[in-house]
């Protein structure tokens, strides 16, 4: 496509990114995960709300409509861009991970047990460079998502960061695990110092790339959507695991050299894994 960062998915690439998701879809189904289906779009204001224009403005893509008045019945013929003097104001936002559509849609609930959720998310992240399949503008990720309390949150990072690494190890993927940081925390107070006592963040890497990463958020999102334990009354704690769809692909065919292969390894290392196949 013209745009940097844009990429269409050929019939093989696409038929491998399904065998994927239905992959680690099936692994939240198999945990007791509800699968569910989020907008595109989020109101801006909600994620303010969430801090990600203050710790994530370098990522922030907004979604702006034409102001007709100012517009007018100007030729669209050879149009480039629009300039910003014939936009509304920007309501809306694409997110850049998946998690977020969850916690907004559970604003003010009060949950009577634990909880797992996962979703497949269009997500969106402007980048200084893009790189194929490694680096997208916009791209997909598979989150499994916890939302209950500590032990909870803890167990289920556990679970899935041991099938991740047992399903890597049957594709015969080398991989590490190294310890990142995302700032859900004000970098300057006790948060922050929380943060480097205890990351948040851990990230699968191959061949250089973060594939997968598990997430601990704390109470962060309960906090700031009202998300309860109907017991406690407390916050809930809320942890994530994320898939990018499109850095499997490509990790996946530059170990494997075609996409009919690394779907056939896909099928095998899941059936290897955990006993059943796709």
């Amino acid at each position: 496509m013209s745009a940097p960062g844009l990429q269409a998915l050929a019939t093989d690439e696409a038929r491998l990114l399904r065998v994927l998701d239905r992959t680690f879809e099936g692994w939240g189904v198999d945990g007791g995960a509800e699968s569910m289906m989020m907008p595109v779009l989020l109101p801006v204001a909600d994620l303010a709300r969430l801090d990600f224009y203050d710790n994530f403005p370098h990522q922030a893509m907004l979604a702006v409509q034409l102001d007709l008045q100012k517009w007018d019945s100007r030729p669209t013929t050879g149009v480039q861009s629009f300039d910003p003097s014939v936009l509304e104001p920007a309501l809306l936002g694409l997110p850049s991970a998946a998690c977020f559509a969850v916690y907004l849609s559970m604003q003010g609930e009060r949950l009577t047990d634990n909880i797992r959720v996962t979703v497949l998310g269009n997500c969106f992240r402007r980048e200084e460079r893009y790189e194929g399949l490694r680096r997208l503008l916009s791209f997909r990720m598979r989150e499994i998502v916890a939302l209950g309390d500590k032990e909870h949150v803890d167990a289920h990072l556990a679970e899935y960061g041991n099938r991740i690494s047992a399903f890597l190890t049957a594709l015969g993927l080398p991989f590490e695990i190294q310890a990142a940081t995302d700032p859900f925390y004000d970098r300057g107070g006790q948060r922050a110092l929380l943060q480097k006592l205890s990351p948040v963040k851990q990230e699968f890497i191959v061949e250089d790339l973060a594939i997968a990463s598990m997430n601990i958020h704390r109470n962060f999102f309960g906090e700031r959507c009202d998300i309860r334990s109907a017991t406690t009354n407390s916050p809930v704690f809320t942890g994530c695991v994320a898939f990018g769809l499109e850095r499997w692909l490509s990790v996946l065919y530059s170990h494997f050299g075609d996409w009919a292969s690394a779907a056939a390894m896909v099928e095998k290392a899941a059936l290897a894994s955990f006993g059943k196949g796709i």
